[in-house]
């Protein structure tokens, strides 16, 4: 028998009926084990020895149980994981833990494909290998420095930065890219420009023509810069009798994209579809393991000869020789790493159109033409730009426009941009020659505003992560997904907002480590993982270069008192927390002091159990408090009637309670309410309205005809439908979301294992105390708690569950214990009624109570 190893299921499954009856396919659930998540995982000390310890879920467990079963049955071995560096390392793991086990078949051999189809399949079995330890160094290279960082700093940040969670050396530079953006539009200062269009026709068709010249001076953006020239620009284009002096046409050729590689799939499923990283992901998983579509990692853009043949086969059967040009199409890759640069992400069958359901379908669609129109001829385009003067040549109008002479690849797929050129311009011109005169319609003066760097987009942070060289574009998803449920950032309008967490967070790095968020820094960190990998440097190497000045400069900060670090910040954070003030007062003037008639009222930054704040030095005499992230502000209080419910004409109130803001509509034990959620920009009485209506009916589920719901739960936006949760990106999606996509989620969520409310399979298992009790991690009704099977302890809200350790889980359990169990009020017994006699027995007294009563 051949035990053949993959990571899913559903890969399982396909390649299991492309192989023959000597052959046993398991998958091993993606990663069998990994560093425990506690201090000594690995050991600089000791060469930097790590220790791997199996997953602690039951499912996992089990599964590794099976593969070790059918290993010691087996001949041969065949590890068949993903071709990429988490594959090979997913092989290792497997090899490695069936040789300690004794379980290791005498022949082992590793198999490697692009497509899970019968062809790849069947081929890449005729060619197998041995494990490629390169890419195993670099994988150990990047979990170890990973966890250095992260297990170093995190303590750090806990004991120096109130209400601060963890950072990861690649979270951390993606969250100093979105504050920095921040900083850029605080500061930026709008400059006033106007533009003069003079709206002309000719021959019936309307066009429009701008001002490019005036007073014999060209304009450029900034020219004019107020309404009185403005105005005096207007009326001479309104009094100028302009004819047409020059047509200039030229032919414009445009070429295709090559195909999607991951990065730019997350970008233009962004654009396009709306999806975040990690749902494009998610999606494009789905599509490999179904055969549908090539690995969905990689930084290739090349497709193998064999499907290039078959895309012009298909282009030409689709439309027609035109559209395919005489010569095949080759895109050359800037990955620096050859090892990794596989084929780009394509269909496996380019007569298929069609594939999946629901989001899977929209992506494979957005798949399948790049990748075909990657083959597909020049698009011929012609761009034509009309001069227009009148009589003295001191004013001069221009209009552009272009026409498409030839669709090319843009019948199938044109590329989007996040932000669009003003030059663009695509208006269709009315045919115009030298010497005519188009009828003038009327002339229009605009006021326009520069504009700020716009905040960063999903595809945008991608796209500037990849030109960085941080990062690599398969770990992008989770990276950004982290930053979301770390409430370092927040989404709204599809865009990133640095939280005060996370611009605190960003902060403390730049000041006290700013090498290790520097852009360069990471970049080369890469740079040297990609040199690993390609067995052209050390890993060890690589962790002794950079533990020898990261350990030194964490143990010092360490030694530094919280209230200095926070008085440095309070420095470094002046112009931010601290701006100039319009009424006069100095940045730091204390309002309530001031109103108190109390001297010496200064503003500072502060921390707290629950995080930094902006307090009085007068403290504990003057208690003013301001939330870190409201520069300038007094206290942020926006409570008050926001206005009228028109259906039942009551009042909606906003409040500050316990849980933070909520709003109110009515008084009493009737009134309704809701909390407001930290995502909701410029929150108005619209969107008060809306919560209060909540939950919404999407629709009736097609399999139980009961209704789908979306509110507002207890673990944040949500559909629902009998007891099953599909979480859903944010509040605005609530009001947004249709049937085809919550049904998708529900279905999604029911399939994940653990993922409904009230599972009981941990979070995490972080090992074992002295009487041999596994300590867990739970998620229970209230929140997250750690158990030894006998004593629950919550965790505290200012502790990060993600970041706990097995010593900080016992002191919690031990703190608890010590205790005892809470008290439970006892409930009076029922009375029994006796049954009805002819006469009632003469009552008895009742015995005098005595303490074992009591």
């Amino acid at each position: 028998m051949q035990l053949v190893i993959v990571e899913s299921p559903a890969k399982a499954k396909t390649i299991e009926k492309y192989l023959g009856k000597d052959f046993k396919v398991l998958a091993s659930y993606g990663h069998v084990r990994d560093l425990p998540p506690k201090d000594g995982s690995v050991r600089p000390d000791e060469d930097f020895a790590m220790d791997w310890e199996v997953y602690a879920d039951q499912r996992n467990r089990a599964q590794v149980k099976a593969i070790a079963d059918a290993a010691k049955n087996a001949d041969r071995l065949i590890l068949a994981t993903d071709p990429d560096r988490e594959g090979e390392a997913i092989s290792w793991h497997v090899m490695d833990l069936l040789k300690k086990r004794k379980a290791l078949p005498t022949k082992v051999e590793r198999v490697t494909f692009n497509a899970i189809t019968k062809t790849a399949v069947t081929e890449a079995m005729k060619k197998p290998r041995e494990l490629d330890q390169d890419l195993i160094d670099a994988y150990l290279g990047r979990r170890a420095l990973d966890y250095l960082f992260g297990f170093t700093l995190s303590p750090v940040l806990w004991r120096k930065l109130p209400g601060a969670k963890s950072a990861g050396r690649v979270q951390s530079v993606a969250l100093r890219l979105i504050c920095e953006r921040e900083r850029e539009i605080e500061v930026f200062r709008a400059d006033e420009y106007w533009s003069v269009v003079a709206k002309m026709e000719q021959d019936g068709t309307a066009f429009d023509a701008r001002l490019v010249r005036y007073d014999g001076k060209k304009l450029e953006r900034l020219s004019i810069g107020d309404r009185g020239t403005a105005d005096a620009a207007k009326a001479a284009v309104e009094s100028g009798n302009f004819k047409v002096e020059e047509v200039d046409t030229k032919p414009v050729k445009r070429n295709p994209a090559p195909p999607f590689t991951t990065s730019t799939l997350q970008q233009e499923a962004a654009r396009k579809l709306g999806f975040s990283a990690s749902h494009t992901m998610r999606c494009a998983q789905t599509l490999y393991e179904a055969g549908a579509i090539t690995y969905m990692r990689t930084d290739g853009v090349q497709m193998d000869m064999s499907a290039i043949m078959a895309c012009r086969d298909a282009i030409a059967e689709r439309f027609s020789d035109d559209y395919r040009p005489e010569k095949p199409r080759f895109y050359s890759t800037k990955a620096k790493n050859a090892q990794e640069a596989h084929e780009a992400i394509r269909p496996t069958n380019f007569s298929k159109d069609r594939a999946g359901s629901g989001d899977e379908a929209k992506l494979y669609d957005l798949i399948f033409k790049r990748a075909m129109a990657s083959q597909m001829a020049t698009a011929q385009l012609e761009r034509t730009t009309v001069t227009l003067r009148e009589a003295t040549g001191a004013h001069e109008l221009r209009a552009t426009g272009q026409v498409v002479k030839f669709p090319g690849f843009l019948a199938v797929y044109s590329e989007s941009f996040d932000e669009k050129s003003e030059e663009d311009d695509d208006n269709l011109l009315p045919m115009m020659r030298k010497g005519d005169s188009p009828a003038k319609k009327a002339v229009e003066a605009t006021q326009h505003f520069t504009q700020p760097p716009p905040r960063f987009s999903e595809a945008s942070l991608v796209k500037r992560l990849e030109e960085l060289g941080i990062g690599r574009p398969s770990t992008y998803a989770s990276t950004i997904q982290t930053l979301r449920d770390r409430d370092y950032v927040r989404m709204e309008k599809n865009r990133f907002f640095a939280e005060d967490s996370g611009r605190l967070l960003t902060a403390f790095l730049e000041r006290f480590f700013p090498r290790y968020v520097a852009y360069d820094f990471t970049a080369e960190m890469e740079d040297e993982l990609d040199e690993v990998s390609g067995g052209r440097f050390q890993y060890k190497t690589l962790l002794e270069n950079f533990w020898r000045d990261f350990k030194p400069k964490s143990d010092e900060v360490m030694e530094r008192q919280p209230s200095e670090v926070t008085e440095v910040l309070d420095t470094f954070l002046e112009d931010f927390l601290f701006p100039e003030r319009e009424d006069g007062h100095h940045p730091r003037w204390c309002p309530l002091c001031a109103e108190q008639g109390r001297e010496g009222g200064e503003l500072h930054l502060r921390g707290g159990r629950y995080g930094a704040f902006i307090g009085c030095v007068n403290y504990p005499e003057c208690n003013f408090r301001r939330k870190f992230g409201q520069p300038g502000g007094e206290d942020g209080s926006n409570d008050g009637v926001m206005g009228e419910d028109p259906e039942t004409g009551l009042p909606v109130e906003r409040k500050t309670g316990r849980f933070g803001p909520y709003v109110q509509l009515g008084e009493g034990k009737d009134a309704k309410r809701a909390s407001i959620p930290k995502d909701l920009d410029d929150f108005d009485l619209e969107w008060a309205l809306k919560l209060l209506a909540l939950p919404r009916v999407v629709g009736q589920h097609p399999d139980t005809g009961k209704d789908i719901e979306a509110g507002l739960w207890r673990y944040g936006p949500a559909v629902r439908h009998e007891g099953t949760y599909g979480k859903l990106q944010n509040t605005a999606e609530i009001f947004e979301i249709g049937m085809n996509r919550a049904v998708d989620l529900l279905a999604q969520s029911a399939n994940r294992k653990g993922g409904g409310r009230g599972s009981r399979e941990p979070l995490k298992v972080f090992g074992k105390n002295d009487a041999g009790d596994e300590i867990k991690l739970m998620d229970g009704r209230y929140g997250a708690y750690v158990t030894d099977g006998t004593t629950n302890a919550t965790i505290p809200k200012d502790t990060d569950k993600d970041a706990l350790t097995l010593e900080q889980a016992l002191e919690l359990i031990a703190a608890k214990a010590a205790k005892g169990p809470a008290k439970k009020k006892r409930k009076a017994p029922a009375k029994k009624k006796t049954a009805a006699k002819k006469k009632a027995p003469a009552k008895k007294k009742a015995p005098a109570k005595t303490a074992e009563d009591s």
